[in-house]
């Protein structure tokens, strides 16, 4: 009798699992559809708001604000990526909203932190190798536009020990053929007796 009842609660443990994971895949059927739907920058809000917790809601932010970087409005951009880091769990999702943090806080005047988070990107080993060439990229044009021709030799010759063949290593190099030669040393004189 014992044994029936221990496997009748085995047979309804397996049926309420089974019950419990048909539940969960409709409900997230029923989120990938909304955020399917989701077209206009309103509507996806509206799911991030809706979905907080969810990857999708993430996403969502990181399309805000590429649409906001698109059409200038820093601010607004920066707070979507930020939103998008607090619910995006994909490496190159997360990679992909910092730098994007980053610039958009160069566009809208906070030059000091976006440069901060670029050097951060940059000099992190764990994060992909083209985000890190980007902000390396990034930050030699930020040094070229401050006339410092020294940082920006320093983050060329950073982004090509990152990647010398990526795409920005390419564009270093028209970056570099531009900074101005720096003066050689004259050679001592001898003094005279």
């Amino acid at each position: 009798m014992v044994v029936l009842a221990l496997c009748g609660l085995v047979l309804v443990a397996i049926l309420g699992k089974g019950l419990w994971d048909s539940v969960e895949a409709k409900k997230e059927k029923e989120v990938e559809a909304a955020y399917a739907d989701a077209k206009t920058s309103d509507q996806l809000r509206s799911f991030a708001a809706a979905h907080p917790n969810h990857e999708l809601a993430g996403i969502a932010q990181l399309r805000i604000a590429d649409e906001a970087y698109g059409a200038g409005k820093a601010a607004d951009a920066a707070a979507a990526y930020d939103k998008a880091l607090g619910s995006l769990k994909g490496d190159a999702l997360v990679a992909r909203a910092k730098i994007g943090r980053a610039l958009s806080n160069i566009q809208g005047g906070k030059t000091t932190d976006g440069e901060s988070q670029l050097k951060q990107i940059a000099g992190d080993a764990n994060e992909f190798k083209a985000i890190r060439a980007e902000a390396a990229y990034q930050l030699a044009t930020l040094a070229i536009d401050a006339h410092n021709a020294a940082d920006a030799q320093k983050y060329i010759d950073q982004l090509n020990q990152i990647d010398p063949a990526s795409v920005w290593a390419r564009r270093a190099m028209a970056l570099q053929a531009n900074l101005p030669r720096s003066a050689t040393p004259a050679a001592p004189v001898a003094p005279k007796k």
